[in-house]
């Protein structure tokens, strides 16, 4: 007997019927000021469906479009950054420093987890785990260098991570590195494994590789850059956003000063190796944040970059540009040639190429050096 599809059958009649009627509401901003009020388990057919959105409800009054003190969406500055790279005498040679079997190692690791499911004790369990690596690559590091915090979302266990390292001359300058740690099985969320390789096991450990090469170099010269650095390993991303929503929600509040936020969600994949590229995402970004990505592309990556969409939020980048923080995002290809194996059993580290993670390691090393160094952020 095929318990599984006669359960979704009866999930479904269930849910279309009205037979959950304790669960709250949740609102969700499908489009630019367009929000709907649905189910959790409503909420989950979307996802399955393919319709991405922001879950605001946390931050969400009637009356108000987004936020409870935005009564309208902020503008997002337009900052003047670097038209030619200046830091090629520092990358190239930490370039050659890539471990393709130290980011294997941990992505295995990190990819054991039965589901990193951002409700899930495993999931807390991964970020945990996540938490420690970190500990250990910025131990050493001379006092005041970098502080590592926990985000606490209090309506789930999964924290955020955010790891800074203070800027020497502009600290109030932020550039943010930003991937998420959660994974999901959109089939049964909270039973069924889902091992997340590529979304976003791969931005994760792309990111956690640079970040590594990144206090090598600040270990040996003892010299922080102009700017402050974050990176920040993001929860819940794949409930609509829910951590980063949270965190840049908090910076806004806190007024805070990012000048960057570029985002990392699926690096490893490539569906056809004769046509090797990663893809710049053109919609829902900060045009002149994303004509530096590709001048990082063109300068420092050994494959080309080809500009693709990926729709209304559909990665955390979107929760910065919602908070009036300019954002870019890059992805492991065009979005029609993403790995379809995402949210899934399937999603397994054996389908990645840990060349192309690489190549995303130079993008996030590039801009964290040409941005950390720059010091000519003023707006248009």
């Amino acid at each position: 007997m095929k318990v599984l599809p006669v359960l979704l059958a009866v999930c479904s009649i269930a849910s279309s019927a009205g037979a959950f009627p304790f669960q709250p509401l949740r609102y969700l901003e499908v489009a630019d000021g367009e929000i709907i009020a649905v189910t959790e388990d409503k909420k989950l057919s979307l996802l399955r469906g393919g319709i991405k959105f922001f879950d605001v409800t946390k931050h969400y009054k009637r009356g108000y479009s987004f936020f409870e003190e935005q009564e309208e969406t902020p503008i997002i500055p337009e900052f003047e950054y670097p038209t030619n790279v200046t830091h090629s005498d520092v990358l190239e040679p930490l370039f050659k420093k890539i471990d393709q079997s130290w980011m294997h190692d941990k992505l295995a690791h990190f990819t054991n987890f039965y589901t990193r499911y951002y409700k899930s004790e495993t999931g807390y369990e991964a970020a945990l785990w996540l938490s420690e690596q970190i500990e250990a690559l910025i131990e050493g590091l001379p006092d005041g260098f970098v502080s590592i915090k926990h985000f606490d979302h209090n309506e789930w266990k999964q924290f955020s991570i955010i790891v800074r390292f203070e800027g020497s001359l502009s600290p109030e300058n932020v550039v943010v590195i930003g991937s998420h740690l959660d994974s999901i099985n959109l089939l049964l969320p909270s039973i069924l494994p889902a091992p997340g390789a590529d979304d976003n096991g791969s931005g994760t450990t792309s990111n956690l590789e640079a970040l590594r090469i990144f206090v090598e170099y600040l270990k040996s010269t003892e010299t922080p850059l102009k700017n402050s650095v974050e990176f920040h390993f993001y929860s819940a991303e794949e409930g609509g956003l829910l951590g980063s929503l949270d965190v840049f929600t908090e910076y806004a509040k806190s007024e805070k000063r990012v000048v960057a936020m570029l985002q990392q969600d699926m690096t490893g994949y490539v569906h056809d190796p004769q046509n090797e590229h990663v893809g710049v995402i053109v919609d829902y970004t900060t045009p002149t944040l994303t004509d530096f990505t590709k001048l990082v592309v063109d300068e420092y990556l050994s494959i080309p970059y080809v500009e693709t969409t990926c729709g209304y939020a559909c990665s955390d980048h979107g929760s910065a540009t919602k908070n009036g923080f300019p954002a870019a995002f890059v992805i492991e290809s065009t979005f029609r040639e993403t790995s379809k194996f995402i949210h899934s059993t399937m999603d397994t580290i054996d389908r990645l190429s840990f060349s192309h993670m690489a190549e995303h390691v130079k993008l996030v090393l590039g801009t964290v050096f040409e941005l950390g160094e720059w010091d000519h952020f003023v707006k248009k």
